[in-house]
């Protein structure tokens, strides 16, 4: 698979009217840089948000489009938007870009960044501009290093073209934007984690309230929002809230396109830019082309590790965040997995949860002690040790990790696939206890935080 790699040619014909996100593309999957970006009709949406519109007006079109979070928690983006102070006396903000794109199975916003990295300069420009922020950062993961380029090389452009820094476009608005790559943490993906790393500290949550639009990077008014958020910006303003809302399928409450995706052994693994509302089969079968020969669908997710296994039979699913709802789990990022026959649930399982214990910041005792715990009892359990009332103790651990028992939702994303798995497999985890007189003691056993 190829981050250019958007289906059956005959399944996908990108243009403006229906793919706001990547009808700029290239065949050849090279970037799109100024040139070719303007010939495009690219920072058209910004001149015209600079020259036509207030600011206000530019938050209340964001909002009326019902444009929501793409980075998985589906928050409203001009509800969010509205959260920044008023005062104008409040001279010093910021806009961060939250592009610390570390969930497992999810690349949608590097192929962005990589291939459209003037999108995301324009659609925080318009975002700087509706927000009057005066300085913006572009938090990205350590390990995008040509990310990192592509984006560095499209600010250099986008400032000798009058575009970034002072008296932008002649408005007497300035904008400063800078790359900032992070240290590789999961946690940075939660906003306030990655404010305390951008200011240099240990990427823990922060307690809320007060929430980052009242206090945020430095102590100022900040808004964080997610790469894939901000690239529909520039299309919202250009042609308006009916057309964008008209994107979406019949059903879906989730407005506009979104970058869906499936990996794993099937044929066809790759990313697309969909509808809201388009069904998890038709994503499944039309696009990804189904399991490869001689594999089956055993279980699948439906938006990156921290969301819950659903079954082959929940394939007819709507991928928005209702539709994903309805048989109970949520739509996260929208990269969904495949799992296949061969496959041992367990053995995922641990594999998963050693991943989310090394990521936990630690910072409460619910996370920090329960997820390696998890890996303690899967480990046994993989190994057939497992002991009587270990799945009981698994299941114990979903619910104290669950929302609203931890600091942040680091330890409910861990959890959810967990249970979800015992749920749908639990005979894969009956099979790996022994029997009684085989048992190892729980003392006994070692505590693995993971590799």
């Amino acid at each position: 698979m190829t981050l250019t790699s958007f289906g059956p040619a005959n399944l996908i014909k990108r243009s403006p009217e229906t793919h706001p996100l990547t009808w700029r593309l290239r065949d050849d999957g090279e970037p799109v840089w100024l040139d070719e970006y303007q010939a495009k009709n690219g920072y058209a949406a910004a001149r015209k948000a600079f020259a036509d519109m207030a600011q206000d007006d530019i938050v209340q079109t964001v909002k009326d489009a019902g444009l929501k979070g793409r980075g998985g928690a589906g928050f409203p983006t001009g509800v969010k938007w509205g959260l920044m102070p008023k005062d104008e006396s409040i001279n010093i903000r910021y806009l961060l870009c939250n592009a610390d794109e570390m969930e497992p199975n999810t690349w949608k916003d590097r192929m962005l960044m990589e291939q459209l990295p003037h999108l995301l300069i324009e659609g925080m420009l318009i975002s700087a501009r509706a927000l009057k922020t005066y300085r913006g950062y572009i938090f990205l993961r350590g390990e995008y290093t040509t990310a990192a380029k592509h984006l560095n090389r499209a600010v250099e452009e986008a400032k000798a073209a009058g575009l970034l820094g002072k008296n932008i476009l002649g408005s007497g608005f300035d904008f400063e934007l800078f790359v900032h790559t992070g240290a590789g943490r999961y946690i940075c993906g939660e906003e306030t984690a990655l404010i305390n790393s951008l200011e240099g500290r240990r990427a823990n949550p922060r307690s809320k309230p007060p929430f980052p639009a009242a206090v945020g990077v430095w102590g100022k008014p900040t808004c964080v929002n997610n790469v894939e958020t901000l690239c529909n910006v520039p299309a919202i303003i250009a042609d308006g809230v009916d057309w964008y809302k008209s994107l979406a399928r019949e059903g879906s409450e989730d407005m506009g396109t979104k970058l869906m995706g499936f990996s794993g052994k099937v044929k066809n693994p790759g990313l697309w830019e969909l509808p809201f509302g388009v069904t998890a089969r038709e994503l499944f079968e039309d696009y990804a082309g189904g399991m490869r020969d001689g594999y089956t669908l055993k279980a699948w997710q439906p938006g990156g590790a921290g969301t819950g296994f659903l079954l082959p039979e929940h394939l007819d699913a709507q991928m928005y965040a209702g539709g994903i709802g309805k048989v109970g789990t949520r739509m996260g990022t929208g990269l969904a997995m495949a799992v296949d026959n061969t496959v041992n649930m367990v053995s995922l399982l641990r594999n998963m949860e050693q991943f989310f214990a090394r990521e936990s910041c630690g910072f409460c005792t619910p996370c920090r002690d329960g997820l390696p715990w998890s890996v303690k009892l899967l480990m046994a359990i993989e190994n057939g040790e497992g002991q009587p009332g270990d799945i009981e103790t698994l299941l114990g651990l979903v619910g104290f990790l669950g929302p609203g028992k931890t600091f942040c939702a680091h330890a409910p994303g861990a959890v959810e696939p967990l249970g979800s798995a015992i749920k749908y497999f639990r005979s894969e985890f009956e099979a790996g206890i022994a029997p009684v007189s085989a048992a190892v003691p729980p003392l006994a056993r070692p505590i693995v935080v993971g590799a």
